[in-house]
């Protein structure tokens, strides 16, 4: 680990200037992914700036209905606060598929939003990265890519997103709040993360010196009908192969409103809201959720390692809408299909 000064920011205007100050700072939170970060060297901020003393950690009604997660919220406290686990539930139960009890007792709900990827060749710096080095190629494209994605990747990067929280997140259309040198704006949650494109080095769309501030859920939770099915090759502390954030509104058997979010796939949440539509006024079904998972995967792409993810990602969407239907809430099933190529 290279050396870095610190310091502690009291209030976030002074956090953002003094980011702006600094060539190469970077704001740390619960630290969970950037100190493993710069322990690899991936990461070489010269200047930390602590958040831990912003007033960012509070979880609050909004006036319409939704509920302001503030930025410096654990990720267990999120799970277990009696609003979100009454109210979005489907948040719940994703934070709780994710890392372990201890990371989510440290880990933020600002910083779930900037985890970068767990791509190996990211963190092998004697391999070429096009995200950790500009330019260089991608590593992944003629290597070991089981884990990598099959949406809307580049010739520039495979990677996948790991979060589980954003996938939930995704579903429920939250909006992030951010402040930085030209004030405060709101990101819809979908313009948060981007594919990676030509420029793979930038995860997501936030300005030079911008800093988190909330998390914005809206009134609709959809609380009764709903999964996070987390497909991954061991029941604890391992990234998904593929996730779904399964969310319904139903009348009877009839489907009148419908989110499904992907994880492990793509290099943002991966949300197809023609797939969605396509269930809207339909029965409920395997039929309907099999014409879903088909449009959801439609375009996907395998390597030479991952080409199964496409026929899992098909599968796992059929399984969490009927789970969502059945309110069954299983957090994942290893034996669901054996995920070996």
């Amino acid at each position: 680990m290279n050396s870095f000064t610190y310091s502690s920011a009291t209030a976030v205007e002074a956090a953002v200037r003094e980011k702006t100050a600094h060539d190469d700072a970077a704001y740390i939170g619960g630290g969970t992914n950037l100190i493993d970060l710069m322990k690899e060297n991936v990461a070489r901020p010269t200047h930390l700036i602590g958040l831990k003393h912003l007033p960012l950690a509070q979880i609050e009604n909004l006036p319409d209905g939704g509920l302001r997660l503030g930025a410096l919220a654990t990720n267990a406290d999120t799970a277990y606060h009696p609003a979100v686990a009454e109210r979005y539930p489907l948040l719940s139960q994703a934070i709780l598929a994710g890392a372990s009890a201890q990371l989510r007792n440290m880990a933020t709900d600002g910083g779930n939003l900037l985890q970068r990827t767990r791509c190996y060749y990211f963190y092998d710096l004697s391999t070429p990265c096009n995200k950790r080095e500009p330019g260089s190629g991608c590593s992944a494209i003629g290597g070991y890519n089981r884990i990598h994605a099959i949406l809307g990747a580049s010739e520039s990067c495979i990677a996948t997103h790991p979060s589980d929280m954003c996938i939930a997140l995704a579903a429920l259309e939250a909006t992030v709040r951010v402040s930085g040198p030209n004030g405060e704006r709101v990101i819809k949650f979908d313009d948060f993360h981007r594919l990676p494109g030509d420029h793979p080095e930038r995860d997501n769309t936030l300005e030079p010196g911008e800093l988190i501030t909330a998390i914005d859920l809206p009134n609709k939770g959809f609380a009764k009908n709903f999964t996070y099915l987390k497909l991954r090759d061991r029941t604890s502390y391992a990234f998904a192969l593929v996730s779904v954030a399964a969310a319904l509104e139903l009348d009877g058997d009839t489907i009148t409103d419908a989110r499904i979010a992907l994880g492990g796939v793509a290099h943002k949440p991966w949300r197809v809201r023609e797939a969605e539509a396509l269930l809207i006024g339909k029965p409920a079904s395997a039929d309907t959720f099999r014409q879903a998972a088909g449009r959801i995967v439609q375009g996907a792409w395998g390597h030479a390692h991952n080409h199964f993810k496409i026929e899992l990602a098909k599968r796992a969407v059929v399984r969490a809408l009927k789970q969502a239907t059945e309110m069954t809430y299983a957090l994942d099933s290893n034996a669901f299909l054996n995920t070996n190529p």
